[in-house]
């Protein structure tokens, strides 16, 4: 069984989360620059089994798609044109920075890694492939 892979999809960094091959536990995995993050992907697929991925589709509060949603979209468009093989869904990522920010601090995270923008992506990530799960569970 493949792991579940997480994007949390920006126009500079892009967060990754994994689950471990039972896809029982989501981990963060990495921010990669986003102008490297195909090259990035293909070799992370070329070392480790991945069966699907969920991507963070960023809405507003009233259900509208977010100003970046149109990037995401067209993120999404070229994964699919590289990879047709991988199965995407995608899932609502409102409030997934915000809710990144509280774990970090209910975590302990000093002040000076809260600030470090990429640790925000990858738990974001995180969190996405945490409801992903939980989703696919009911």
């Amino acid at each position: 069984m493949g792991r579940i892979l997480a994007i949390d999809y920006g126009t500079k960094r892009t967060g990754l989360a994994v689950t471990d091959p039972m896809r029982m536990i989501a981990t963060a995995l990495e921010t990669v620059e986003t102008t490297v993050l195909m090259n990035y992907l293909k070799r992370y697929f070329e070392k480790e089994p991945v069966d699907e991925v969920v991507i963070g589709l960023p809405r507003r509060l009233d259900n509208t798609e977010s100003e970046t949603a149109p990037a995401v979209r067209k993120f999404i468009d070229t994964f699919r044109m590289v990879f047709k093989e991988k199965p995407i869904y995608t899932i609502d990522e409102r409030f997934t920075s915000s809710l990144a920010q509280q774990a970090m601090i209910q975590g302990g995270m000093k002040k000076k890694d809260r600030q470090v923008k990429g640790n925000i992506d990858k738990i974001s990530a995180t969190l996405i492939l945490q409801d992903y799960l939980q989703m696919k569970s009911l």
